[in-house]
Order: structure tokens, then sequence, then C-alpha cells
């Protein structure tokens, strides 16, 4: 169990969120966050209609996959979660243990008008998560801290096989592509806690450490589709 793991339960129940938990890198100094990386969007587009869709990502730790959604200008909602599993198993305990088949993810509701599923597909493998690490973000390890997407209908799914297999030809990146395309189960929202953790946390050293360069990764590279005012839920 990684120490992020092991100690938020606990810090939670005390109220103590916001304190030390430096010791979070866990001897990881090595590993540096994610660098922001120019890919081109998807090819192929995903059909979508109507003022609302839905896509699902996990990408590690739901703080920061959420707090960069959240800047998207369309998006909606980003909810953080647990996706994978049964309801039973859907808890912070159970998941951050390994234990389940659940993947910290978050759902994003975003209006297709403003921004498509192809450019939040760009947008997650840019800045968001290292595609090529295995059950493994920044200090996470675990199959709870995989990269997946979880396509929300047979458009997205195409999409999303064809931009992987666009991106391992590319050569973007020397290793291989290992981000799963996973088909949908029940989206669990996460407790109160996890939602909005990096606008409530802004100063939290697992935050500084391995999130906020995520979102201002993304300022930088999109900045047509960057919202100052992040959405809450």
């Amino acid at each position: 169990m990684n120490l992020k793991a092991r100690f938020l339960p606990a810090l939670a129940g005390l109220g103590l969120l916001g304190v030390g938990v430096a010791l979070l890198d866990t001897g990881s100094a090595a590993l540096a966050a994610e660098e922001a990386r120019i890919i081109p969007a998807p090819r192929l587009k995903a059909v979508e209609s109507g003022k609302q869709r839905v896509a699902i990502f996990a990408g590690g730790c739901f703080w920061g996959v959420e707090g960069v959604f959240s800047h998207v200008k369309g998006v909606k909602s980003a909810v953080s979660g647990y996706h994978g599993d049964t309801k039973a198993s859907a808890t912070y305990d159970a998941v951050s243990g390994g234990a389940t088949r659940h993947a910290e993810a978050v759902r994003v509701v975003y209006d297709p008008a403003q921004v498509s599923y192809g450019q939040l597909l760009q947008i997650f493998f840019s800045v968001v998560a290292d595609p090529t690490t295995l059950n493994r973000q920044g200090p996470d390890r675990g199959t709870q801290y995989r990269t997946a997407l979880i396509p929300a209908d047979k458009s997205q799914a195409q999409v999303a096989k064809a931009y992987i297999a666009e991106l391992d030809k590319s050569g973007v990146w020397q290793k291989r592509i290992v981000t799963a395309i996973e088909p949908y189960k029940t989206f669990y929202p996460a407790e109160t806690y996890h939602q909005d953790f990096m606008f409530k946390n802004p100063d939290h050293p697992y935050i500084l450490r391995w999130d906020a360069v995520k979102v201002s990764n993304f300022k930088r590279t999109f900045p047509a589709l960057y919202n100052a005012r992040a959405v809450r839920g």
C-alpha cells in the first residue's frame, strides 16, 4: 500500500487533510511530475449531439485528473470516483488497498458544442497522465492507479481505439502505450472529501508536488481551452 492510501483516510477522519504529507513521494525523487507533450488531436471524430455528453477517464490519483478537466471550457462537471468493480467495494479504503478491480476515475460531463471528446482525449494524453507506465502514476502504484479510457458509446470507443493506435505510431513516447479501453460498468462517486480536492486544498503537499503542474501545463499548452474558473462538482 502506498503512503497516500495509508494515511489519507486517517487524516480525513481527523480533519487534517491539509497537514504535511510530504512523505507521499515514497522516496521516488527520480520520478518527476508529468511533462506536457504537444500531440495532435485524434483524426477520427466522435459522433456527438445534444447539449451534454459524458466521458470517463482513469489517470492515476483522481485529484489531478479532476483538477485538469474542471478547468476545461465546455466541461460542466468533473466528479472523482471509482470504476470497474462493485458498489460494495467502491470506498477509498478498499480501492486504495489495491484489492478491488476499481480504478480511481473521473466522470466528465461536457458540452460537445464547446469541447469535443477528441479534445478531451488530447488533453488527457498531453498533460493528465503518462500512458506508458503500467499501474503507476507518479508516486502511486497499483492497479487502482492504471490509465484507462471508459467510452460512453461505440463512437467514443472507436475514436479512443484509433487514437491510441495513432499515438503509438507517432513515436511521441519511446515506450508502448498501455492505457486500456475498458467497457463501462457503473461509476461510483468518491467520498465527499475527495470532490473538488485541488480547489479546496491548493497548498496540500501532494497537490503542489504532483498535480498543480498538470493544471499549469494545461493552461500553457491549451490556452484556448483553459477556463480560469474551475467548475465545482
